[in-house]
């Protein structure tokens, strides 16, 4: 039949992916404002399989400021896309509204995994600016995720660092 659907196996993106699954718990500290002290944190995250294209990643934090009462919640989801031949994903958290769209590419080592994407600038003024988040894997039981935003003369100025380490 002409009309059937081809079943895909999963690439080597796709495996690559894989290395993800498991418990997390996260250490992490963001530059709030120029010249302010650095925002400490951390978390968990549970990253899960759907089939052997997708990961989809839960995570929770205190958030910054709060008591212990405020918690945020993220949910990320990442697979790879041959025909644009690229990592492809999202982020939400419960603490804004805009939904971080990736599209991104694994350096020679295949240890650095840059996902591009666009949001609210954070000046405020209403325009768009670009981000990268930029996933590191540092070994089996250890990695690093940075946030950076393009600065008006084309550099990258990173504003968060966070370090996983697996518990289960």
């Amino acid at each position: 039949m002409d009309n059937e659907m081809k079943i895909e196996a999963p690439q080597k993106e796709h495996l690559w992916l894989q290395q993800l699954l498991g418990d997390w718990t996260f250490t992490s500290e963001m530059e709030m404002a120029p010249g302010q002290p650095a925002m400490k944190g951390g978390g968990s995250e549970s990253v899960r399989a759907i089939g052997g294209f997708w990961v989809l990643s839960e995570g929770s934090c205190q958030m910054p400021g709060s008591d212990g009462g405020d918690k945020g919640i993220m949910l990320t989801t990442l697979g790879y896309d041959p025909k644009q031949n690229a990592f492809v994903g999202t982020w939400v958290g419960s603490m804004m509204t805009n939904m971080w769209v990736y599209k991104g590419k694994l350096d020679a080592s295949q240890k650095v995994l840059t996902l591009d994407t666009e949001g609210p600038s954070f000046s405020g003024d209403g325009k768009l600016a670009r981000y990268q988040d930029v996933l590191t894997i540092k070994n089996k039981d250890e990695r690093t995720l940075h946030s950076q935003v393009r600065q008006d003369d084309g550099s990258w100025k990173r504003f968060m660092i966070a370090t996983y380490r697996r518990v289960k």
